[in-house]
């Protein structure tokens, strides 16, 4: 392979290799006759055989053994070694590799070269890959180059300077006199200013007593009106905007120098305006400016007319056909409409327009603000759009969305029926990405809302019969079936039109969701739940609710096959308490102590586990065939209940007499509310009101919430079912 090739002819043979192996050997014998000239003696070809060797490591190739060349380079006298030395330094070297070190002398030596172009290579190099040792040895030296009369020497020593700050935040200081020295530079051909504002905005925000020692918004205000009132200059003119680079940066620095200052704050206000005023949006260059301005106007205590104008100009931003200005815009009025929401809300036809967009960062953005909108003024138009958009939008915002409605709805619901409507929309739509959360707290919902059971259960049902396959859908309809399958069946109904449903048309829904292979296990278990509830419900189908309850004892599914074994057992030997089992659910109060829905401040909420205890009986008045049942008012889970029974046997009370009794313990009380069972006394109550047998609960109320007891009376005496309920709320203060 011929030596001493040129850079030329070994770019173009690279080029030239037809596949990636040819090319790797055209790389390996190049760089490997690169080595053979570096170990040789100075011939004067060092700087082009490093040449090359960086436009390897620019293919990607390993180029790390020109290291040492490049320190050997910087240390040259001659300005084309030098040259080519400083670049690879950059290019191989970073602040990690022990070898930057070794250029720390020859860059101070550079510094106070006499020609401005070899300050100028060292400025750069230090400013590209300069360490923190680096910064803080010859950070000195780079102040003093702030000082000097050279513009392109100031340019260059600031942008250095701007690195020095980042790496070392507390050499902020030292920079701070030059730095206000450079406000009265007027050379926009040499962008002192730009580099003035790329210099302190780093050390304002990483340096506090940089922040209090330097104040020059006086001065950056007059060069600012400056460029918005003056002339066209073709030296600094982008699209009609004078040096829009220069404004930015002014603007950012404001920005910052203004935060949490009223001062500065009441000195940038006029300012603001006649920037958003002047200032053409049409251009690329105008809106960068523009964007700048706002930033500024939300982040300092401006005024609040001021605050209107900048959400004004972020709403023209939304009717730019740039998508990239229409996404910055929705991003800075997402962060605002909290404080400004009535001027967000001006936009909001606009913003739901955006929900159109074909992009898909746009319309994310888009969906975020339009919920971040909802209020109760205009919860019906908005949401209307909402869900319009929901029967189109991508699969991967679905999730968001069905989120974002349901905590709309439920913040804003102008009413019940509205709030169920809206839910049962979204499930039908897109039932399939709703959280695992949205099925009890539609059941939570329904149970609250007592006047439109009839109208729920009878639009569930249609729902039901129409499509299965929506499983959060089929989950609440079966449940809500059998809750209210009585009014299902009775088919009057003021909310609707009245529909006549047969008890068999009702038991085919449930069975067809029992056997399809969509159902999933959880939906099997509502249905079959409802199914069984129904027993008490109806008149003339329970020999087939038994049968489709017994067909899935011996189910493969544990979780099914305990429901129905259980629910078998309610068929046969505890028959007598079948009604009292299955009734309705309580109606829980959302607004009760302690009561989040599921969710609440601290995580999710706790609740005791049910216990198979005795509960308290206490019956000293009372005929002695009677038993006492205590449950706290908060909802039962059917199968919880059930499950939970403690059967005693049969307990001999007299010479006659038999009672069949069955104790069972549910405790739901408020997170607040601590509780601690003692044993019973007894599991035998004597007949004729000899005796009584009782037992202690223990309640921890630290936030005197106030107690409210539901007992229930349940017994069996000489094959008579005997039973009732009633809630006790008046405990004595002293108890709460």
């Amino acid at each position: 392979f011929p030596k001493g090739r040129s850079s030329s002819l070994m770019i173009r043979v690279i080029r030239g290799a037809r596949t990636q192996g040819e090319e790797r050997g055209v790389i390996q014998r190049e760089c490997a006759a690169i080595r053979a000239q570096f170990r040789q003696a100075d011939n004067g070809t060092r700087s082009h055989n490093l040449a090359k060797l960086l436009y390897v490591h620019m293919l990607g190739y390993p180029a790390h053994f020109g290291q040492m060349e490049c320190v050997r380079l910087i240390a040259s006298p001659r300005y084309n070694e030098k040259r080519v030395g400083y670049l690879g330094a950059m290019m191989l070297l970073d602040e990690k590799q022990d070898a930057s070190l070794l250029i720390t002398n020859s860059i101070k030596n550079d510094l106070s070269h006499s020609s401005q172009y070899v300050q100028s290579l060292a400025l750069c190099t230090l400013g590209c890959m300069g360490s923190a040792e680096m910064c803080r040895d010859l950070a000195p030296e780079i102040d003093r180059l702030l000082r000097a009369s050279n513009s392109y020497i100031k340019k260059k020593a600031a942008l250095c300077a701007v690195h020095i700050v980042r790496k070392v935040p507390e050499l902020g200081e030292l920079f701070t006199p030059a730095s206000r020295s450079l406000l009265s530079e007027k050379n926009h051909g040499e962008s002192v200013l730009i580099c003035f504002a790329f210099l302190t905005s780093p050390a304002v925000q990483l340096s506090a007593p940089f922040c209090q020692s330097f104040c020059a918004v006086p001065e950056l205000v007059q060069i600012m009106k400056g460029l918005v009132m003056s002339g066209y200059s073709p030296e600094h003119n982008v699209a009609g905007i004078s040096d829009p680079f220069l404004q930015v940066r002014i603007l950012r620095l404001l920005r910052i120098l203004g935060r949490n200052n009223d001062t500065a704050s009441d000195a940038v206000n006029d300012l603001l305006a006649q920037v958003a005023t002047n200032t053409d949006s049409s251009k690329t260059a105008g809106s960068a400016v523009l964007y700048e301005t706002v930033l500024t106007v939300m982040d300092i205590k401006s005024e609040s007319g001021l605050r209107v104008l900048a959400v004004n100009i972020l709403g023209r931003f939304l009717l730019n056909n740039d998508r990239n200005i229409r996404y910055i815009s929705m991003t800075s009025l997402q962060k605002i409409v909290q404080t400004d929401h009535n001027a967000v809300q001006r936009h909001r036809g606009t913003i739901v327009d955006c929900l159109k967009d074909q992009d898909a960062s746009v319309k994310r953005r888009a969906l975020e603000l339009s919920l971040a909108l909802v209020s109760a003024v205009n919860i019906r138009s908005l949401m209307k759009e909402l869900l319009l958009f929901l029967s189109s939008c991508p699969p991967e915002l679905r999730a968001h969305t069905t989120s974002g409605i349901f905590n709309a709805a439920e913040r804003y619901a102008p009413s019940q029926r509205w709030h169920i409507d809206t839910i049962l929309h979204v499930l039908t739509t897109a039932g399939g990405d709703v959280r695992d959360e949205t099925v009890p707290n539609l059941i939570q919902l329904i149970t609250t809302a007592t006047e439109l059971h009839c109208y729920t259960v009878h639009k569930l049902y249609r729902a039901l019969i129409t499509d299965i396959s929506v499983q959060s859908l089929v989950q609440v309809a079966c449940w809500c079936i059998g809750e209210y399958g009585d009014l299902l069946l009775r088919g009057e109904c003021e909310e609707t039109e009245p529909v006549q449903v047969a008890e068999d048309d009702v038991l085919d829904a449930l069975e067809m969701v029992l056997q399809s292979h969509m159902s999933s296990p959880a939906t099997r278990g509502f249905a079959l739940t409802a199914t069984m509830k129904l027993s008490t419900r109806i008149t003339h189908n329970v020999d087939r609710i038994r049968s489709i309850v017994s067909i899935y004892g011996s189910c493969i599914d544990v979780e099914l096959q305990q429901r129905a074994v259980e629910y078998n057992a309610l068929f046969k030997k505890y028959d007598h308490m079948r009604a009292a089992v299955l009734e309705r659910m309580p109606v829980i109060d959302k607004s009760s102590p302690g009561h989040t829905n599921g969710e609440s401040a601290g995580g999710s909420m706790k609740e005791m586990e049910p216990t198979k205890r005795t509960q308290e009986v206490v019956l000293p008045q009372e005929p002695a065939n009677q038993f006492s049942y205590l449950d706290m008012k908060y909802g039962l889970d059917l199968l919880c209940t059930f499950s939970n029974h403690v059967t005693r046997p049969e307990k001999t009370l007299g010479p006659s007499y038999r009672l069949f009794m069955t104790f069972v313990s549910h405790f739901h009380p408020p997170q607040s509310v601590q509780l601690q069972m003692k044993a019973p006394s007894g599991d035998v109550i004597p007949a004729h009101g000899l005796g009584q047998v009782t037992q202690t609960v223990l309640l921890n109320n630290p936030n005197k919430v106030s107690l409210k007891m539901r007992v229930r009376v349940c017994y069996t005496s000489q094959d008579f079912v005997c039973q009732d309920t009633v809630q006790i709320d008046s405990f004595p203060s002293p108890a709460w």
